[in-house]
């Protein structure tokens, strides 16, 4: 198993380029389960998430050529199940359930794994196909659904979900009638969706609001589109270059799906200047402590309260840290603190009180985000982190330690542990 190593103190400097959303990719690639006949999507990023997914779509027939550009086929699908040794590595998987059901009228799928960062039920999902009329069942550790064809229907989401929004958006496409999606998610992932979606003569409005409505039609067909850019990669270089005191030009990237961060960053000192599509990210010496409630878009992301932490961890004083998305996502504290890091856990709070300065350790990865906060923590800690389980890492950041490496970092991957 592969181990990074980074040693610390090194100030980040340069040009780095955002990739395509992990988070928008997944969709986008299943959202061609919908179709018959080749789509061409641009900007997909080289991840272990998009292998796991390409690998589940082959798996049901369908046919896929090409990496940041990829041709995609599902005119010829052969089965409708989604394996539990595919699934299990990738809550994403559970995407597939609604466009099999919608234009296959029947899918099996393994209730999915993934990073262990708290519940996320699979019950809305569930509850939303019943709703459009499909007969859902669980059985020895599976989904499974069935409809001649789904009908359109008015949805309530308890709680605001970013995959059921998109699983059932999709499904809706195909329906008979008219769907509401009330409380639907607002991420701009879905709103990428939707676009992609629209341009396979799907009838959507409100993406990126409260209530969607979807016209189903009988068919869809192929369309050319792109996947936005990874908003949590060019926050987290953003932090980077706070951490290290650096002066870095993200490229490549959407402002506006920052402001929340950028707000928050230029609170705790930076200085972030806007040109177009790219972010130039200055540290301003001395890391002012902010506190951070982490919230469903537009509020902070939760995909960005572990490196926020990491650099609070830095502070001049006191901050709170609040995480009301995921009950289980301070996994990464006690890693931080083996580093030097004051931080005590209140409920769904963390209270971080800035020290002096982190030292490097050896840590361990326990989801994705949280390796990402480890790695900007050894960046800036005295002496050398090294960082194991990086098959965390590799799921959500093509090339990370590539990319820092250009900026000046002192960071290295050993393979073969």
């Amino acid at each position: 198993m592969d181990k990074i190593v980074i040693v610390g103190g090194r100030r980040l400097q340069g040009d780095v380029r955002i990739s395509g959303a992990k988070n928008g990719a997944l969709p986008v690639l299943v959202s061609s389960l919908l179709v018959d006949g080749w789509n061409t999507f641009h900007n997909i990023p080289d991840l272990l998430d998009i292998k796991t997914i390409r690998k589940l779509l082959g798996s049901l027939g369908v046919k896929i050529e090409g990496e940041e550009t990829v041709r995609i086929n599902a005119g010829g699908i052969t089965r409708c199940e989604a394996s539990y040794d595919l699934v299990r590595t990738m809550r994403a998987s559970i995407l597939v359930l609604g466009p099999l059901v919608a234009r296959m009228g029947e899918a099996r799928v393994s209730l999915p794994g993934g990073c262990a960062i708290g519940a996320r039920p699979v019950n809305l999902h569930i509850q939303a196909l019943r709703d459009l009329g499909a007969e859902v069942t669980l059985k020895d550790g599976y989904v499974e659904a069935k409809a001649s064809r789904l009908r359109g229907a008015t949805l309530y989401f308890d709680i605001s979900t970013v995959t059921g929004t998109e699983n059932i958006m999709m499904a809706a496409t195909l329906a008979e009638g008219t769907t509401i999606l009330k409380n639907a998610a607002h991420e701009p992932e879905i709103v990428n969706l939707a676009e992609v979606l629209i341009g396979m003569g799907a009838r959507i409005r409100g993406a990126g609001t409260d209530v969607i409505v979807i016209d189903g039609v009988k068919s869809l067909h192929p369309v050319e589109a792109a996947v936005i850019p990874d908003r949590i990669e060019a926050g987290t270089f953003l932090i980077a270059a706070g951490m290290t005191g650096g002066d870095v030009r993200i490229l490549g990237c959407n402002p506006l799906h920052l402001d929340v961060l950028i707000a928050r960053l230029r609170d705790a000192g930076m200085r972030i200047d806007v040109d177009g599509e790219a972010l130039r990210a200055a540290g301003g010496g001395t890391v002012k402590s902010v506190d951070v409630k982490t919230l469903p878009y537009p509020g902070f992301p939760t995909d960005l309260q572990a490196q926020i932490m990491a650099m609070m961890a830095l502070g001049n004083g006191l901050s709170v840290i609040t995480e009301t998305v995921f009950e289980n996502r301070f996994m990464h504290v006690s890693e931080m603190m083996r580093m030097g890091a004051d931080i005590v856990i209140q409920g769904t709070s963390a209270i971080v009180r800035g020290v002096a300065k982190l030292r490097g350790a050896p840590v361990m990865a326990t989801d994705l985000r949280a390796s990402a906060s480890l790695i900007l923590a050894g960046l800036a800690a005295e002496g050398t982190t090294t960082l194991s389980r990086v098959y965390h890492i590799d799921r959500g950041y093509q090339q990370i330690e590539k990319k820092l490496s250009a900026l000046g970092a002192d960071i290295r991957r050993i393979a073969g542990f």
